[in-house]
């Protein structure tokens, strides 16, 4: 017999309405599963397929779901379970109170699963795009260790601590990214509507250009007369970068190039380490083991000569080698990180000495995110002004040699 999903009301044993829906091959068999769960049904209708299908969802917008959203779900869940409600009327609440329409169907879908009888974690585990495999092996070790409120309180501090990391490393980037695409507009509305203006009037003149002046006319003779051809040159590079750095190959170049960047690079670099750092300790903390959480690690690194680095750990930790061993022998890894690993080890407070690191490079970060915002505007303005000023100067100096040329 097919099943049917099922939109219910009821009232749990404090007398309060609750509503939700289940699957099952019938309405009494509904019924039964509410009652057999305390509560008191009141309404059971079967959801039609047009009900279901109602919301309209725009892809890419609705379905969104931020890092910090699943932070707040994470701390409230926390503090509801620590209080002593249950897991479904937690889940239920927040489902209700969640601003985020698409983290919200996501919880209320976990409620479902666990109503059915699922554990929370493969409940999280269906949907990746909100619960990645850290959270839900966090969930899992919670579960098993009877400590759940503890994990995902622990879950919401690096939840926090990754998008707090993010926002500084933006904010380095933004600037830099605005000044760029503004130099970008400026230099080519001159190229299309500026210098064809003088070069009429220096036609008019006759006489021998300057080299500059020439070259800028050159180039933006082209621009004018060929320009849907340099659109097409400029979409396909960055389509065709996009590609190269999504590919095996492209990825692993591409990181290791960020980390050689002058003065970039060491923001990259310290950026790895703290989430690696934080990630690792939160892991370790939870009860997760050391092969699962390298594993983890590896795969949330964001970045793949980490990635690398700790596959190549995991390896050794399974032959009985010490982690901070194997990872001296990686340049990513510098060795005040190893040596504090390694002191680590041989106290038995690994996921102290992790969450030191972090917080070091946390601070790391945010001192070199300061200096470089110092350091890049004055650049920017240099940049910009060379740009700028230098085909002015190249359109202008024509004009001081005017009167050989009216001759």
């Amino acid at each position: 017999m097919a099943t049917s999903t099922y939109a219910y009301k009821v009232r749990d044993p404090a007398g309060k309405l609750v509503e939700g829906q289940l699957d099952a091959e019938s309405q009494q068999l509904v019924v039964a599963k509410l009652r057999s769960m305390g509560y008191t049904p009141i309404d059971v209708k079967e959801q039609r397929t047009e009900q279901l299908s109602r919301d309209v969802k725009i892809p890419g917008l609705s379905n969104r779901i931020k890092l910090k959203d699943v932070a707040v779900f994470s701390r409230q869940f926390a503090t509801m379970i620590n209080s002593g409600l249950s897991l479904l009327r937690a889940l239920y609440i927040l489902a209700e109170q969640t601003e985020n329409k698409a983290l919200a169907e996501v919880i209320n879908q976990v409620r479902v699963d666990v109503e059915k009888g699922s554990s929370l974690s493969a409940a999280l585990a269906k949907h990746p795009k909100a619960f990645n495999r850290l959270y839900v092996s966090m969930v899992k070790a919670g579960e098993v260790g009877g400590v759940l409120d503890g994990v995902l309180v622990r879950l919401a501090d690096t939840i926090e601590k990754q998008v707090e990391l993010r926002r500084k490393v933006k904010s380095a980037m933004t600037y830099p990214a605005v000044v760029a695409a503004l130099v970008f507009l400026i230099v080519t509305a001159m190229l299309l509507f500026i210098i064809p203006m003088f070069k009429g009037l220096y036609t008019e003149l006759g006489g021998e250009l300057p080299l500059p002046t020439k070259i800028l006319i050159d180039i933006s003779s082209v621009a004018r007369k060929f320009w849907y051809l340099v659109l097409v040159l400029q979409i396909g590079a960055v389509v065709g970068f996009r590609r190269w750095i999504s590919s095996e190959e492209g990825r692993k170049r591409w990181d290791a190039i960020k980390l050689r960047v002058p003065v970039f690079g060491q923001l990259v670099r310290k950026t790895a380490l703290a989430r690696f750092s934080r990630t690792l300790s939160a892991l370790v903390r939870s009860g997760v083991p050391i092969l699962e959480s390298l594993d983890i690690v590896a795969e949330t690194a964001g970045n793949h000569v980490v990635a690398t680095a700790v596959r190549d750990a995991q390896a050794a930790v399974k032959q009985g080698e010490g982690l901070a061993t194997r990872l001296e022998h990686h340049e990513v890894f510098p060795p005040m990180v190893v040596q504090m690993m390694a002191v680590g080890e041989e106290t038995g407070a690994v996921d102290e000495m992790l969450d030191k690191i972090a917080d070091f490079y946390d601070q790391e970060v945010e001192a070199t995110v300061n200096a470089l915002t110092s350091l890049i505007e004055p650049l920017l303005i240099v940049v910009m002004g060379g740009a700028v000023g230098g085909m002015v100067i190249a359109l202008y100096m024509p004009m001081f040699n005017i009167i050989k040329l009216i001759k």
